[in-house]
């Protein structure tokens, strides 16, 4: 039984990165051999192995066979017989099919250090178009890698292509698609992940809300970069600049959705889009089965980032309509989350990127006179209890309007 160590420790550890995660690639083996060493089974589709005491994944060499459509079409050897270079020829991109053997020699049978040396994300085989998944790992590698120069190879991208003509992508599960996507938002280059979708056509079947964007004009007043979905990639930019988490990034993204559907006759304006994306953001939330915490925000963020932009212009009533759907005394750090989308909504304009956003601190300021307001005395002084949330929402009126009159905040608005 011999072991290397394959895949992305390899490619990290000379990209000079730090390496997080190793797996490990067993030739010459069987299942019985593993179990008997003591390694605990995990795969389910081929047998994967965790080692008995660094817990390190280690799965036996195996070919594949195309067998029907999607991720799953597929049907595996790992007889014990099985080469490392077969092993490897499987693997989406040459820079993740290379080995070392414990001796630290590489094992480079498809060029991989070269490509990595050439920066470009390169397919191993033909079978690259049989699994619609490497699409999207693709895309996902350039968010990762972006900075550093890399590119997709030019004959890569033509198979992306043929893979999105075929209707391969189209064979995507949807749990896929928002795990790929997650992880590329949490890279440092999120917006390469989209675009690379888009140059391949990808993006109009996994994210057709999104593509949708493309080329539907704003105001320039507003938007000197005119197009939205050139805004939205801006904004998803300035949430990676303030360190925004991914759910934070995800809302970004989805928070002008509703302009790719405002009818023709009211362009370059967008009235009501806030609501429509609110709408196409849920929608897509359920297709993609989108966890909770990343789909409620979002959702909030698309149907409320331009209070936040009137923030100066907002009457105590609607502060407290405001505070009062954003939850902010139950979910504080939620709506530090959507303050920062709306920051970077403002900034994510040309010639905008360093603009600063009054607004944002003034509605935190806001939110802080609407918590601190003492609803359990209110409750105590309240006879009838069933008035109790109004008279509740009056002393944070009043409250709030006491604020108001105090405060002189710069008037601003941001659309």
């Amino acid at each position: 039984m011999n072991t290397y160590l394959v895949g992305g420790a390899v490619r990290d550890e000379l990209l000079g990165l730090q390496v997080i995660d190793r797996d490990w690639v067993v030739v010459g083996s069987t299942p019985d051999d593993m179990l008997n060493a003591g390694y605990k089974p995990v795969g389910k589709d081929f047998p994967v192995f965790l080692h008995p005491s660094s817990h390190e994944e280690y799965a036996l060499a195996r070919v594949e066979r195309k067998t029907g459509g999607g991720y799953h079409g597929f049907s595996f050897n790992t007889d014990s017989n099985v080469t490392l270079e077969e092993d490897l020829s499987r693997r989406d991109l040459t820079i993740n099919a290379i080995a070392k053997d414990q001796n630290n020699t590489l094992i480079d049978p498809y060029g991989g250090r070269n490509d990595l040396e050439l920066r470009q994300l390169k397919h191993v085989s033909g079978a690259f178009v049989e699994d619609p998944v490497r699409v999207l790992r693709v895309a996902r590698f350039m968010a990762r890698f972006a900075h550093l120069g890399f590119t997709v190879a030019d004959e890569t991208q033509q198979l992306m292509r043929v893979m999105v003509n075929q209707g391969e992508v189209s064979n995507l599960v949807a749990e896929r698609v928002w795990q790929e996507m997650y992880r590329a938002l949490a890279a440092q280059e999120p917006r390469a992940f989209f675009d690379t979708l888009r140059h391949c056509g990808a993006l109009a079947v996994v994210l057709p809300e999104l593509d949708a964007l493309h080329g539907v004009e704003q105001k320039a007043q507003w938007h000197p970069e005119i197009d939205s979905y050139l805004h939205t990639m801006m904004v998803l930019e300035q949430t990676t600049q303030l360190n925004a988490d991914s759910d934070t990034r995800f809302a970004a993204l989805c928070h002008d959705l509703g302009k790719a559907t405002t009818p023709k006759e009211l362009l370059p304006s967008h009235y009501g889009h806030e609501e429509r994306g609110a709408l196409l953001t849920q929608d897509l939330c359920e297709r993609l089965r989108v966890p909770k915490k990343p789909r409620d925000l979002a959702i909030m963020t698309a149907r409320y980032h331009t209070h936040c932009h009137r923030a100066f212009e907002l009457k105590a009533t609607t502060l407290v309509d405001l505070f009062q759907s954003l939850d902010v005394v139950r979910k504080p750090q939620r709506f530090k989350q959507f303050l920062t989308v709306c920051t970077a909504d403002a900034r994510g304009r040309l010639g905008k990127e360093q603009t600063d956003y009054p607004q944002a601190r003034y509605l935190e300021e806001a939110a802080n006179v609407y918590v601190s307001v003492d609803t359990a005395t209110v409750a105590r002084n309240t006879q009838d209890k069933s008035h109790i949330a109004e008279q509740i929402r009056l002393a944070r009126i009043s409250q709030l309007k006491s604020w108001q009159r105090d405060s002189n905040p710069l008037q601003d608005s941001t659309h």
